[in-house]
């Protein structure tokens, strides 16, 4: 058993497809098929069933895979400890929000690249927000992730780098358009456009609809939270966002709402991340949070 079979296991079981796990890990196809073939009869054990529906882990393969998680992460660990003075290497996977009107978060991460060249820095979103981010680093398909649940998430280190309220989205044409300010009470029965289920804004703003005892419609669902106010302009319903997130649109108006809510944007990564994932963490938190370096 070796390193790279690990490597070719833990892709498949990710991307749920060899031709993905190949382009993942930049191999042949052949050669992934081959490892993984290679890994199952040491193993004495099939770890994918195979079919034309796809691939999926089997039992064998579900319990194995957090080992494969944690023999690479030991791995990468060890090459580390022994190149503690050489530049950074490796591999850092990020999850991110690619909606942060207020957050140069291309730049920080160009940045991080000219600092670290031999870094492999690979970023992307979830389709399901945070809860997909917070679940991906919890079991180790990513090395740091965004979040912006509500509620701490305890298992893992979190670096706060900044809050942004609530403001409401209305139609330009909307009755209460022309108000200062807007409550939630007065936009409950409207139907409303949001992100996803999953998504840590839609979560929080959930959580503050049923504090005040309140419920509300959602017929419009959107994975890309800057497009939430071009579909209100179009009439079909009002939305609330953070304000940090909110791409502005012709055709619509912002308020602040009555009651204040309060959304706040975090990293997480697992409790030791390595010295390429720390050296990011700590550049997001001067870049973004101003809190200083990760301890």
């Amino acid at each position: 058993m070796d390193t790279r079979q690990l490597e070719y296991f833990v892709a498949v079981a990710d991307e749920a497809s060899f031709t993905r796990a190949a382009e993942r890990v930049y191999a042949a196809q052949s050669t992934v098929s081959a490892g993984i073939q290679s890994l199952e009869r040491e193993l004495g054990a099939a770890l994918f069933e195979r079919d034309a529906h796809g691939v999926r882990l089997t039992e064998t393969g579900e319990a194995l895979l957090p080992e494969a998680r944690a023999a690479l992460r030991s791995v990468e660990r060890m090459r580390e400890l022994a190149d503690h003075d050489g530049p950074l290497r490796g591999t850092v996977r990020v999850g991110i929000f690619t909606n942060l009107t207020t957050i140069d978060l291309p730049g920080v991460m160009g940045e991080f690249h000219c600092r670290h060249p031999e870094v492999d820095l690979r970023l992307g979103p979830s389709p399901s927000g945070s809860t997909g981010l917070v679940e991906d680093v919890r079991l180790g398909r990513l090395d740091i992730a965004f979040h912006g649940l509500p509620d701490p998430v305890p298992d893992l280190l979190t670096i706060p780098l900044a809050d942004s309220s609530f403001l409401a989205v209305l139609p330009e044409t909307h009755p209460r358009a022309a108000q200062r300010t807007v409550s939630l009470a007065e936009l409950a029965d409207e139907p409303w456009v949001d992100a996803r289920a999953g998504f840590g804004n839609r979560v929080a703003l959930g959580r503050a609809f049923a504090v005040r005892g309140l419920t509300r419609r959602i017929p419009t669902e959107l994975a890309d939270l800057g497009e939430i106010p071009r579909f209100v302009a179009t009439g079909l319903g009002v939305a609330a966002l953070p304000e940090l997130t909110i791409i502005p649109a012709d055709g619509v108006v912002v308020l602040p709402l009555r009651e204040p809510i309060e959304w706040r944007l975090s990293a997480i990564a697992r409790g030791r991340p390595g010295r390429a994932a720390e050296a990011l963490l700590s550049l997001l938190a001067e870049r973004i949070g101003g809190v200083g370096a990760v301890g």
